[in-house]
C-alpha cells in the first residue's frame, strides 16, 4: 500500500482487519471442529506461522505503489504465503476463508492477465474445500457462492485499477501541460520584457545620442562663421547628455523615466518640449481639463509615447513646429503629437524611407496596449502628421503584453 495517502493506509488496514478475522475464526473452527490426531500439532505451527508470514511479508516485502510493477521480493513473498494457505488448506479446511486476503493482495499487485487466473485458481480451491468438508446433500451455495463473490471482487478490483491507471496518466498529462504552459509563459515574459527594453532603450538613450548627434553636427557647420551659435549647439548637446545620463541610472534603477520622479506628467511634457525646441524645430505643450493622478505605469507609457513621437519629428518629419496635447476627461486621459512636417502615405510606416530602425510607431502602439489603450496616426503627405493615444482612466492596467 501507499502509506502517504490516506485512503491506502485505510484499506490496507481493513484488509489487514479482515484477514486476522478471518485467521481467529479459522483457527477458532479448527480447534472447536477439526481437531484430533497426530496431525493437530502441526496444523497449530502451521496456522502460526501463516500468520507470522503474512505479518513479516507487510513489513518486509510491501506491495507496490499504484501504477508500479510488484517488487522480486513481494512477489515471493506473495508465492510463499499463498504455499503455505494450500499446503494449510489440505491438513484443515477451516482455514478455507483465509485465501480472501490472499486473493485482495494478488489483484492489488498482478497485473490483471496474472491475477485473474491465479484469482479462479484459489477459488477452484475454496469451491473443492467446501465440497469434501460438505456433510449430507450437496448444497448448490457452495459451487455458487465462492466463484461468484470471487468474480464481483476481481471485477470492482481490475476496473479499479484500470482507472487508476487511467487517472495517472490523465495527471501526468496534466502536470506535463502546466510545465509547458509555465515555460510558454515565461518565453513570453520573456519576450515581452526585452521588446520594452528595446523600447525603453529607443526613446531614451537613442533618443538623446540623436540629438546629441545633430547638435554637435550643427556646430560643426557653423563652428568657423559663428563660433556663438556653435558654442550654443554644444551646450545644448552637454543638457541632452546629462539628461540621457539621468535617464541611464534611473533605466538601470527601475526603469521609470526621471522626468517623472519628482514631476507631474504634465509638468514632465512641458519639459520635454522645452527640451526638444532648439534651431529649426519648435515644441509647444498644452493642457486641457483638470489633471488628476494616474497610476505611474500609464504616465510612463504616455511619456515615453511623446519622446518617441518627437524623435519621429525630428529625425523624419523635417517640421517647423509641434505640439504636445495632454487632455484629460472624465473617463480617459489623451495625447496628442502634431507637427507640420512633410507627413507619410497610410501605407508608409514613419521614416521608411530615412531610417532603418522602423522602431518609434511598433514601440508606441505597444506601450498604449500596455497601459490599455489605443493608439491613432493620421498623417497626409505635405500636411504633417498626429499621433494620437487615449488610455481609459478607469481600465485596469494590462501588465504584460504578449501579442508581440
Amino acid at each position: 500500500m501507499n502509506h502517504s495517502d490516506p485512503d491506502e493506509r485505510w484499506l490496507g488496514a481493513i484488509v489487514h482487519g479482515a484477514f486476522f478475522l478471518l485467521l481467529g475464526s479459522s483457527f477458532a473452527r479448527f480447534l472447536t471442529r477439526d481437531q484430533g490426531g497426530a496431525r493437530t500439532g502441526w496444523v497449530v505451527a502451521l496456522f502460526a506461522f501463516f500468520c507470522v508470514l503474512y505479518v513479516l511479508g507487510h513489513l518486509v516485502a510491501p506491495p507496490p505503489r499504484p501504477g508500479l510493477p510488484p517488487t522480486r521480493r513481494h512477489l515471493v513473498w506473495l508465492g510463499s504465503v499463498t504455499a503455505v494457505w494450500v499446503v494449510l488448506l489440505v491438513l484443515a479446511p477451516s482455514a478455507t476463508w483465509c485465501v480472501m486476503p490472499l486473493l485482495f493482495a494478488g489483484l492489488h499487485a498482478l497485473p490483471p492477465r496474472i491475477a485473474v487466473p491465479a484469482a479462479a485458481v484459489l477459488t477452484a480451491l475454496v469451491v473443492v474445500s467446501e465440497i469434501r468438508v460438505a456433510d449430507g446433500p450437496l448444497n448448490p451455495n457452495m459451487v455458487v457462492a465462492p466463484p461468484a463473490v470471487a468474480a464481483v471482487a476481481t471485477a470492482v478490483l481490475v476496473h479499479l485499477q484500470r482507472q487508476g491507471a487511467r487517472q495517472r496518466v490523465l495527471i501526468e498529462d496534466l502536470v506535463r501541460t502546466r510545465h509547458e504552459l509555465a515555460a510558454t509563459e515565461r518565453r513570453a515574459g520573456v519576450l515581452a520584457e526585452r521588446q520594452r527594453l528595446s523600447a525603453e532603450i529607443h526613446d531614451t538613450l537613442a533618443q538623446g545620442l540623436s540629438s546629441q548627434r545633430m547638435l554637435l553636427q550643427a556646430a560643426e557647420l557653423v563652428w568657423g562663421s559663428d563660433r556663438d551659435a556653435a558654442r550654443d549647439h554644444v551646450r545644448a548637446a552637454a543638457e541632452i547628455t546629462s539628461h540621457s545620463l539621468a535617464e541611464a541610472r534611473r533605466f538601470v534603477h527601475d526603469l521609470a523615466p526621471a522626468d517623472l520622479a519628482e514631476r507631474s506628467l504634465a509638468e514632465a511634457l512641458g519639459a520635454l518640449a522645452r527640451r526638444e525646441s532648439g534651431p529649426g524645430l519648435t515644441v509647444e505643450f498644452r493642457l486641457e481639463g483638470d489633471p488628476g493622478p494616474l497610476p505611474e505605469r500609464v504616465a510612463a507609457a504616455l511619456l515615453r509615447i511623446a519622446q518617441g513621437a518627437l524623435a519621429n519629428v525630428r529625425e523624419h518629419a523635417a517640421a517647423t513646429r509641434a505640439a504636445l496635447t495632454l487632455t484629460w476627461l472624465d473617463d480617459q486621459v489623451s495625447l496628442d503629437v502634431a507637427d507640420n512636417g512633410r507627413g507619410f502615405e497610410r501605407t508608409e510606416a514613419p521614416g521608411s524611407g530615412s531610417s532603418t530602425r522602423g522602431h518609434g510607431l511598433p514601440a508606441m502602439r505597444i506601450r498604449a496596449r500596455q497601459a490599455g489603450g489605443g493608439l491613432i496616426v493620421e498623417s497626409t503627405p505635405g500636411e504633417g502628421t498626429v499621433v494620437s493615444v487615449a488610455v481609459p482612466i478607469a481600465v485596469p492596467i494590462v501588465v504584460k503584453e504578449t501579442a508581440l
